[in-house]
């Protein structure tokens, strides 16, 4: 097991850290309305002007100490628990749809809806975040059955668009392993018809070994 180099606050206990994991969640539900707005939206050049001076002006109120690149946040639950920020399913994350993951008899399921923020032809989300659901839930389905692993492999099929605003179905199953590596397949579909496939993978990911793992996350330290 691991827990982060950095600590929480010293007032910091279960309590405080639910409380600033819902803070970051309301804000990252703010600031996703606000992208979603933004990128709908058909105001004039003065009120565009105007909303940009604003968004500089509350970016400026976020002071304090700025998380290096490679530091765990003290809410994340990585590796292998919830992550606030990550672009898919973090709360916290202005980019993300976000999905909601859930343990299945053979993988894990995730829900979600994919706004214009996420177009790629009109109408429709872009291709680049179907490879990234999938990614996510893959991923989500190598921990799911105690082999957490990152992405080697991903070959992406796209049978059909998938429409913007519309309920989604992401699922990721391991279908096999063979020493460190696992073999891992996804799909996404709509909710209301999950026997249509939209978008298809088949990926290989592979668990790191101790020492890759230290270097790969050096924020991380072993337990004593």
């Amino acid at each position: 097991m691991h827990t982060p180099l950095t600590e929480p606050p010293a007032e910091a206990g279960a309590e405080y850290l639910e409380n600033q994991k819902a803070a970051i969640a309301r804000l990252g539900h703010e600031l996703r309305t606000l992208v979603e707005a933004t990128v709908r939206t058909a105001a004039s050049l003065d009120t565009l002007h105007r909303v940009a001076d604003g968004v500089r002006h509350v970016t400026g109120q976020l002071t304090g100490r700025r998380r290096a690149r490679a530091e765990t946040p003290e809410v994340d639950g990585f590796p292998g628990g919830p992550r606030m920020y990550s672009p898919v399913v973090g709360a916290g994350s202005p980019l993300a749809p976000p999905v909601s993951i859930t343990p299945t008899d053979d993988g894990v399921i995730g829900h979600c809806t994919l706004g214009i923020a996420h177009e790629g032809p009109p109408g429709y989300g872009h291709g680049g975040m179907s490879a990234m659901l999938l990614d996510e839930l893959m991923g989500q389905a190598c921990t799911a059955a105690g082999n957490p692993g990152m992405t080697v492999s991903l070959q992406m099929r796209y049978h059909q668009p998938i429409p913007l605003e519309t309920p989604l179905r992401i699922l990721g199953r391991v279908t096999g392993t063979d020493n460190r590596k696992i073999f891992v397949t996804g799909t996404i579909t709509t909710q209301a018809d999950p026997s249509t496939n939209l978008v298809t993978a088949d990926g290989v990911f592979i668990t790191p070994d101790p020492a890759q793992a230290r270097a790969l996350f050096p924020s991380l330290r072993e337990e004593t």
